[in-house]
């Protein structure tokens, strides 16, 4: 049979595969034993997570999913099957589209066996994070060239970096967020997932995270930096809106302790309600769809806190998920 001239992967992190415990256990220690995501020692690793974490969160994390899960599943794995197919029916019989999760089903494993098998001639990987971390990007890089070690013949392998700055992607994205009218909202937050500060500061040791201006503009050693680019993510989609500066604030979300990225978005929106901010807009533009971060944490449990500290209304803009310029963008990306 003759092949396609390319396989196309397109990545994200995972979902369980049912809202009950066992299936939600199942995936936060494959999630979590994950080395570039929690990068301690690793007896300090397998301990901390195996014996502390997820006995306490698999519970609470279950209670979570009930709450994302639609009638027809998990909301990520929808909008990765239906951008998959879009992009497949846009791009063409040149290319075949594969949807992948790096954690969870369809596994990432199974999608490279099934390559493997069909003898693409190229391959192109396409983590659907717009900014670069190692515990994102970097983890899914990771497990393709360690899994393809032993494949006798290796077709040329692509891997689509952090594309924040990329003009389609900007497009998408600040189109998507004109449809809810942020001059209407007295205050704009840019919400991003946190990371550790850890990680933050291995990317450019010979400078400080807490002394690094990226918060102004983007440095020269903030290229591969996952605070700078996400700074600078929120400049450039507030220049496409015509948003003054003053308008928005830039927080991190979900954080598992105190040594992660601040400010915490949580304690933003607490301290805009107590400063009388009644209408709050929230923009999360590290992920391109919709999720237990997005939904449940921002659209549902920080919308309830900022209104118990005197808000009205927090309004949380819809990702990228499916819509028809966010597959055109991927398209011109992969080609």
């Amino acid at each position: 049979m003759e092949s396609k001239k390319k396989a196309i992967i397109l990545v994200n992190v995972g979902t369980p595969d049912k809202p009950e415990v066992k299936s939600v256990r199942k995936f936060l220690t494959r999630f979590l034993n994950d080395r570039r995501v929690i990068d301690l020692p690793w007896l300090a690793q397998k301990l901390l997570v195996n014996l502390i974490i997820i006995p306490f969160r698999a519970k609470n994390s279950t209670r979570l999913y009930k709450q994302l899960w639609t009638s027809e599943g998990s909301p990520i794995l929808l909008h990765l099957n239906s951008l998959s197919s879009k992009l497949q029916t846009l791009l063409g019989s040149q290319y075949q589209v594969f949807p992948a999760m790096r954690y969870g089903n369809p596994s990432l494993k199974k999608v490279l066996e099934e390559i493997q098998d069909e003898s693409f001639t190229a391959l192109v990987v396409f983590p659907l994070f717009p900014q670069y971390a190692s515990s994102t990007t970097g983890t899914i890089a990771a497990y393709v060239m360690r899994s393809m070690r032993k494949w006798p013949v290796i077709p040329e392998v692509l891997f689509m970096g952090q594309f924040y700055d990329h003009p389609a992607f900007l497009k998408a994205f600040s189109r998507r967020i004109k449809t809810y009218r942020p001059e209407d909202f007295e205050h704009v937050i840019f919400s991003y997932h946190g990371l550790p500060l850890q990680h933050i500061d291995r990317v450019h040791p010979l400078v400080s995270n807490a002394q690094c201006a990226c918060t102004k503009e983007m440095p020269v050693h903030g290229k591969n930096c996952y605070k700078a680019s996400c700074y600078h993510t929120s400049r450039l989609l507030a220049h496409e809106i015509g948003m003054k500066t003053d308008g928005y604030s830039i927080a991190f979300q979900s954080r598992l302790s105190k040594n992660w990225l601040t400010p915490f978005t949580d304690e933003t929106i607490i301290a805009l309600a107590k400063k009388g901010v009644k209408k709050l807009l929230v923009i999360a533009p590290s992920f391109v769809a919709d999720c237990l971060e997005t939904t449940v944490e921002l659209g549902i449990d920080y919308a309830r806190l900022f209104k118990k500290h005197g808000g009205e209304t927090l309004v949380m803009v819809e990702s990228l998920n499916d819509d028809d310029l966010w597959v055109q963008a991927v398209a011109e990306m992969v080609k």
